[in-house]
């Protein structure tokens, strides 16, 4: 597996990438590599003052850009004018079959306009989804779409229920993932026009295990292994599912540590634990499923964890063939014109 990664990508670049980067040096194998993507000057300094044991300093190559994308810069407007930026380069390698997977913790429409643009999509499919693992007590269920395109229409939410079940089963071993499609009810009646279009659509596709329509409270009662939503209502739900386990924890401790210090002591490993389970950082990066390539889009506020969890997952999409298992189940599926 070769993957290029945006060195200046994320509120924390590039120390934080680049330390991800070095700890992922256990992971890489023969034939594995880490194209470092970025300017000239941080680049080399990097590599200069690497921590990696020598023999495995083989596995990491400078690639130079000129160019850096902001976090809060127009997606369309970099990636109209930016062609020389990490992000633009680190999707071009992949393009050109010069590296397998992208990763970035930079500007998240950035990204996935530019791995639409370089990439393009793959046949069949009509829009790329973002497909998150969510950490619950039953087990992870996979969010999709979480953010890459709010306005969807029913064929693409249909797409994005065949592309997350192949993941499901490729990547998390589910054999028959339960999909549900986010709404205001469970009823046949509640949702939009486009809601209701597109349970109609995954109620007939067989490819689908469709239980039918979700409220958000049934992502962690264990009912479901994939939620289906347009990519606005998916990021809300991401980033307040983050904000909600940060806070429970925080609130547990405090109450603990006022309560009995002692205790809190006792229960720090089992604490650790369940953080661990439930930590956003131990997933990596989100695939953004329906390119011509893999492309993993991470956290913004990422740190070496997640960068090093990134290039796990990875390599793990490339060995499950993600890419393959996905145009089959779009050529079998029900298609409807747009």
């Amino acid at each position: 597996m070769r993957a290029a990664v945006d060195v200046m990508g994320g509120d924390k670049a590039p120390d934080a990438i680049l330390a991800g980067c070095w700890e992922a040096a256990g992971l890489l194998a023969p034939g594995d590599q880490i194209f470092l993507v970025g300017p000239k000057e941080i680049v080399d300094a990097a590599l200069a003052s690497s921590p990696v044991a020598p023999e495995l300093r083989k596995y990491y190559t400078p690639v130079y850009s000129t160019q850096v994308v902001a976090m809060d810069e127009s997606p369309v407007e970099a990636v109209r004018t930016k062609r020389d930026s990490s992000i633009a380069i680190m999707n071009k390698l992949v393009a050109k079959g010069e590296a397998d997977v992208a990763i970035s913790a930079g500007n998240t429409g950035a990204c996935v306009a530019g791995a639409q643009l370089s990439m393009r999509l793959l046949p069949g499919v009509s829009r790329p989804g973002i497909a998150v693992v969510l950490p619950t007590f039953h087990g992870p269920v996979v969010l999709c779409d979480a953010g890459a395109n709010p306005e969807p229409k029913p064929q693409h939410m249909l797409q994005y229920g065949l592309m997350a079940s192949a993941y499901a089963r490729a990547v998390l071993g589910m054999e028959n993932p339960r999909v549900g499609l986010m709404s205001i009810g469970e009823e046949d009646s509640k949702g939009n026009a486009m809601t209701k279009a597109s349970r109609q659509l995954m109620r007939d596709e067989p490819q689908i295990n469709f239980v039918g329509n979700i409220e958000g409270k049934d992502i962690l009662k264990g009912v479901i292994d994939i939620c289906i939503c347009d990519g606005f209502v998916g990021n809300i739900i991401l980033k307040f599912m983050e904000g909600v386990t940060e806070g429970l924890f925080q609130t547990l401790i405090n109450e603990v540590a006022e309560a009995d210090p002692d205790l809190l002591l006792s229960l720090k490993p089992v604490m650790k634990k369940i953080h661990a389970k439930h930590d956003w950082q131990e997933t990596g990066g989100a695939p953004l499923l329906g390119v011509g390539g893999i492309c993993l889009i991470c956290h913004g506020r990422s740190e070496a964890k997640a960068i090093k969890n990134a290039i796990r997952v990875g390599k793990q999409l490339y060995d499950a063939k993600i890419n393959e298992k996905i145009v089959d189940q779009i050529s079998k599926s029900i298609q409807v014109e747009e």
